[in-house]
């Protein structure tokens, strides 16, 4: 079992950053990929951004490229996304999520195993 919490979401304006933060416990961190997801309301859980085990490979969705950037800490078992120039459009819960299958793979073409509780990213115009 892999425990995973999100923290780090608050209100910010339009412009702003945040860095959100996911701790995990349990099972090995540092052989899992990790990835970040969000879902905002009425809309489906999108994939923000994912990093393999030794971080030899980052994916990003396009709506963040150039603005999110995604790292972890093996020996924090912390994964986090910087998140910048943040827009309207950004405001969602954000997840966080561990897939160990798979592991040098950074994107989402794999199940995760393992989801947080969620943190919300609330951005006012």
């Amino acid at each position: 079992q892999v425990q995973l919490v999100e923290s780090g979401g608050e209100l910010v304006q339009a412009g702003g950053s945040l860095r959100l933060s996911c701790a995990a416990s349990g099972r090995t961190f540092s052989s899992s990929a990790m990835g970040w997801f969000r879902q905002a309301p009425g809309k489906e859980r999108e994939f923000v951004a994912g990093i393999s085990r030794s971080a030899d490979n980052i994916l990003y969705a396009d709506s963040v490229k150039g603005r999110f950037t995604i790292s972890r800490d093996n020996a924090k078992n912390t994964v986090y996304l910087q998140m910048n120039s943040l827009k309207p459009e950004d405001t969602a819960v954000y997840y966080c999520a561990a897939r160990f299958s798979q592991s040098h793979y950074a994107g989402p073409r794999y199940e995760y195993d393992y989801w947080g509780q969620g943190t919300q990213v609330t951005v006012s115009s």
